[in-house]
């Protein structure tokens, strides 16, 4: 019997659980200090099941648990795998999470190949089966003798278009910090054969419109550092290569107006009893008097009937609701405040999407176009797409691991053959699979010219 120790109990703990108990071949505890009731109730409804309240940042109380695993899974917020990930190694066991690569991770690397102890990252959806898909096409493409010149991987959780009943056109599906704290990041994509880089503050200024086959026209923002996985993807030479994340038209603009607002800020301040959100939201605008919306409209330079104020009124940001009497960062108050109004209700379908495109040159002169789309709905009445899609990565990725059937040691991420090719078949096997589409140009007069 495996014992595998699973850190984390959310909404994403459920289908890996569901699947590492349901191999009959090992046994599954969870510990957590919060926990989903759902997660909670698999566990003790199985004989081979259980859930420990436990602090994740107490080493002492996670050691023991640690010593008697034969992996370890993280599903914490990602400023602790780093943690983690060096407990595991110390005591050589392997340790698997979807999360990306933290810089101090890489730092274990060394003494975890030493131990023969593998740290597996970004083993979800983005990251995770975007890694393991694009490697395929990208690994197809050159066993055909091609040359990947441009490459383009966009990802998005969403309401699915029957559950798109807001006006921001999204629904949190994880942590709401979480997808805010990612509206600061800064990002690095290659196009043209020259780095472009974009700075936090300028992040939603760089959207593009973008089409989905069967679901219709989206927009996209750069994902973080593409650059970061050029080598990973063996792509150097490539002249084109870009991540974006997919939302719904509309979710830039407005996400662009709440970082002008400063309501992204992650300083924590104390706020004065009786401040509103319109006090909050119209601070950089100083005294100015007038209507919020005709105040936030100046600093924003949109007028008070445009579909940015709209959003904003929609979520409460202009109202006289307080926010004041307490200390805490605008962003952690803006996540408190949506996470109210942007969840998803009984009966209501999450969807993910992700899309490839890649343009290849061959060596008869042809160039072709390939796209590679994966679209999946949640359960209305079960586990959400987003759930399913990062969860059964990590617990396809973890059996193989107790099972003896990767050798990998070290930082890794999902792109070896050894981890992608399996993983992205036994996906398939529960309904997780890619269309696939090409688009070939043969060589005319034109291009003789």
């Amino acid at each position: 019997m495996n014992n595998i120790l699973v850190l984390g109990a959310g909404r994403v703990a459920r289908p890996l659980i569901r699947y590492l108990l349901a191999r009959g071949s090992n046994r599954v505890v969870a510990a957590s200090l919060r926990a989903n009731p759902d997660v909670v109730a698999l566990l003790e409804s199985h004989p081979h099941g259980a859930f420990l309240e436990a602090d994740a940042t107490d080493t002492a109380t996670l050691r023991p648990l640690v010593i008697e695993a034969d992996a370890v899974v993280g599903l914490l917020p990602s400023v602790l795998n780093t943690g983690l990930a060096r407990l595991c190694v110390e005591e050589r066991r392997p340790f698997i999470n979807t999360s990306y690569t933290p810089p101090a991770m890489l730092e274990l690397d060394a003494e975890a190949q030493r131990n023969g102890v593998l740290l597996l990252n970004e083993v979800g959806l983005d990251p995770g089966i975007d890694h393991m898909s694009a490697v395929r096409m990208i690994r197809r493409v050159r066993a055909a003798g091609g040359t990947v010149e441009r490459f383009m991987s966009c990802c998005g959780g969403l309401p699915a278009p029957d559950a798109n009943t807001n006006p921001w056109g999204y629904k949190f599906s994880w942590h709401p910090r979480g997808v805010l704290l990612a509206g600061r990041q800064s990002a690095r994509y290659l196009r043209g054969g020259e780095i472009v880089e974009i700075e936090g503050p300028d992040l939603f200024d760089h959207r593009w419109r973008y089409e989905v086959e069967e679901l219709g026209t989206f927009e996209i923002y750069p994902n973080r550092d593409s650059l970061a996985y050029l080598e990973a993807y063996r792509l150097d030479g490539a002249e084109g290569f870009f991540r974006g994340t997919i939302r719904y038209p509309g979710w830039c603009e407005t996400l662009r107006a709440v970082a002008a607002l400063g309501l992204l800020d992650l300083e924590e301040r104390p706020w004065p009893d009786g401040m509103t959100w319109a006090d909050l939201a119209g601070r950089q605008g100083g005294d100015a008097g007038g209507a919020a919306a005709e105040r936030v409209g100046g600093i924003l330079g949109v007028d008070p009937d445009d579909p940015v104020i709209a959003r904003l009124e929609w979520a409460g940001l202009l109202s006289n609701r307080t926010v004041g009497g307490r200390t805490a960062a605008p962003l952690d108050l803006l996540a408190e405040r949506l996470q109210k109004l942007m969840f998803y209700r009984r009966g209501e379908r999450d969807m993910v999407v992700l899309k490839h495109t890649l343009t290849a040159s061959f060596p008869d002169g042809s160039t072709e176009i390939l796209t590679s789309r994966l679209v999946a709905l949640g359960d209305p009445w079960g586990d959400q797409a987003m759930a399913r899609t990062v969860g059964l990565p990590a617990a396809i990725a973890t059996q193989r691991v107790v099972a003896g059937k990767i050798s990998a040691t070290g930082v890794q991420i999902p792109v070896l053959p050894e981890i992608a090719e399996p993983v992205l078949d036994e996906l398939q096997a529960h309904g997780f699979s890619f269309k696939e589409s090409s688009l070939t140009m043969v060589p005319g007069p034109l291009d003789l010219c």
